[in-house]
């Protein structure tokens, strides 16, 4: 068992609200730091959409999710949020001038106690390690979209954090439900990303380019591999303007994906974020790739 039983998760955007739950149903007390208080009224509102998705993926009853309820909070107050934190796991937008500003905010405010975590799908350790005041009690956990149910958590620390910090941060993975995906180097995009994004470009290019639509590119994914998700599905249920940050980061300056990006810019002006937002490449909760007659002829 670990001592960390306070847990303040900063960001409650799509993943960042995924975390808090999913420690607040394992028992953790779980306060969801936000900018502000209409981000905040977001938060709370997408953490209780998701108790049917509970109820049918892990068979969690009504009781078990409202305990989880019961163990959140909210503030959009750092040094509130903060002030009593055994963990902060940090989910604000891939942006790095947004990440450092954070980083060097929180290290004002937490107490000496509180270990750092990061769930950024892109950067390593390293990268925000001077910001934090304590690179030795700071590294990256990672989180899959739909947390419940797609459970890893990957776990990567930079060569200044303390080896028994990164070993709790493994055993609190598994508290919480997780499996523990621990990688003994730096590696940016994990060992998730590194195999899916190049996977999700691939298929933004296609479409960037006029070469095929979504559907098309999603039905031949899905039939020649038998997976029940193709890439713009899979971009819905991430979310598209997390998607948009890391491709605009990575591949902002190749103009071979300048048309996807400014693609996909236009669906994010127009509140097509994913699936949460109910709608994306496709609209839910009933997506196109999932009716009988989408693989047909």
């Amino acid at each position: 068992m670990t001592n960390i039983e306070n847990v303040t998760v900063a960001g409650g955007g799509v993943l960042g609200s995924q975390i808090a739950f999913q420690s607040a149903f394992k028992g953790k007390k779980v306060t969801v730091y936000d900018i502000n208080d209409e981000a905040i009224a977001a938060a709370e509102q997408r953490i209780k959409n998701r108790r049917d998705l509970y109820k049918r993926d892990i068979n969690a009853t009504d009781e078990q999710f409202d305990a989880g309820l019961n163990n959140l909070s909210y503030s959009a107050d750092l040094a509130e949020a903060v002030k009593n934190a055994d963990l902060v796991i940090e989910a604000v937008p891939e942006k790095p001038s947004i990440k450092h500003n954070f980083y060097q905010s929180l290290a004002k405010v937490a107490p000496e106690k509180t270990i750092f975590a990061s769930n950024s799908s892109t950067y390593v350790p390293s990268t925000y390690a001077a910001d934090t005041g304590r690179p030795a009690k700071f590294l990256c956990l990672h989180f899959a979209n739909h947390v419940w149910r797609m459970n890893t958590a990957e776990i990567m620390g930079s060569d200044q954090t303390d080896p028994d910090i990164f070993n709790e941060i493994v055993d609190y993975a598994k508290e919480i439900g997780m499996v523990p995906i621990p990688l003994h180097k730096e590696q940016p995009g994990y060992i998730l990303n590194s195999l899916l994004v190049p996977f999700l470009e691939d298929a933004g290019y296609l479409w960037g380019n006029d070469i095929a639509d979504p559907e098309t590119i999603d039905k031949t994914w899905m039939i020649g591999t038998g997976s029940p998700v193709g890439p713009f599905g899979a971009y819905d249920a991430v979310g598209l303007r997390t998607i948009y940050n890391i491709i605009e980061e990575q591949k902002g300056d190749d103009p071979d994906f300048r048309p996807f990006l400014e693609k996909v810019r236009k669906m994010l002006d127009e509140g097509k974020t994913g699936s949460d937002a109910g709608h994306g490449f496709y609209d839910y909760p009933n997506p196109r790739y999932k009716d009988e007659d989408f693989l047909k002829a």
